[in-house]
């Protein structure tokens, strides 16, 4: 096999980008954790590319996802949210995105930080997946359900088990880069 990238990701310039420089690299940053969740919480039942493009929009929608000022937005916000076309417009992910921060926020008060709880899944080390073939990726994991079971219980919305899966790779904890990507 010769070295290309993940098949997935050759639709546009957007999905190289991200493929290249974020899927499958570990994240440990909490405002980068909290902006994966908001974007992958958005996802749900909607292609990933929809989301990439509406990133920016997302960014100045929800205070460049910081999860202190999200937590505290009000009605008044979600009504402004509504009729902001540059993220999807569906009022109960904007108000589980609110409360998603507000789950959020209760975890780092308990573990220190939102990495320290999410990270201790693995103990701190990324999965590195040894696929050939993007049949061979699954769309979830036990451990994508043990996670979501743990993070709906604390009172995360729109997060399911495939969503989380897909969270585990956003942020690195799970690495299926293809063997033959360079990116692996």
């Amino acid at each position: 096999m010769s070295d290309q990238r993940c098949g997935w990701c050759l639709g546009t310039p957007e999905y190289i980008a991200y493929h290249d420089n974020e899927w499958g690299k570990a994240v440990y940053d909490d405002q980068t954790l909290f902006e994966f969740i908001v974007l992958e919480s958005a996802q749900a039942g909607l292609s990933w590319i929809t989301i990439l493009k509406k990133r920016a929009g997302y960014a100045k929608a929800f205070h460049n996802f910081d999860a202190v000022k999200v937590s505290q937005m009000t009605a008044g916000d979600i009504e402004h949210l509504m009729q902001d076309p540059s993220i999807v417009r569906n009022l109960l992910k904007i108000k589980a995105t609110i409360t998603n921060a507000q789950a959020f926020l209760k975890i780092v008060d308990e573990c220190g930080s939102f990495s320290n709880y999410y990270w201790q899944h693995t103990n701190g080390v990324p999965i590195v997946n040894h696929f050939k073939t993007l049949a061979e990726v699954p769309a979830v994991t036990d451990l994508a359900t043990i996670i979501s079971k743990d993070m709906k219980k604390r009172g995360f919305k729109f997060f399911g088990p495939t969503i989380c899966y897909a969270y585990m790779q956003a942020t690195g904890m799970v690495n299926d880069h293809l063997d033959n990507c360079p990116s692996k």
